[in-house]
């Protein structure tokens, strides 16, 4: 006789709390760099234009695109490096507390 407390292998297991809110963590980091990667790069190329490049150093309209849109890739790249250090931060911590389990 089978005992009623074993599951068929097929059986859909409850969901793992701890899991779902390392998921929604992961989300929540997703989307805040994905805010950032759009907001940060054009708002420092719009800013540097006008402000630094053409109001403080007195370069004219063709220069200041030139050296805005270098400000804009290097913030991206800046963001995208901080996204890595905080994602492999967040898995390393979720690995050491899953073998602790």
């Amino acid at each position: 006789m089978e005992s009623l407390d074993k599951r068929a292998p097929n059986a859909v297991q409850p969901p793992d709390l701890r899991n779902e809110s390392s998921l929604a963590s992961t989300l929540k980091t997703l989307l805040f760099f994905t805010a950032l990667m759009i907001t940060v790069p054009v708002g420092l190329y719009f800013t540097t234009k006008s402000y630094v490049f053409e109001g403080a150093f007195g370069m004219s309209n063709r220069d200041s695109y030139f050296y805005a849109a270098i400000v804009a890739v290097v913030a991206v790249h800046v963001v995208f490096a901080l996204f890595l250090y905080v994602a492999w931060n967040e898995g390393s911590r979720q690995w050491r507390e899953g073998k602790q389990d």
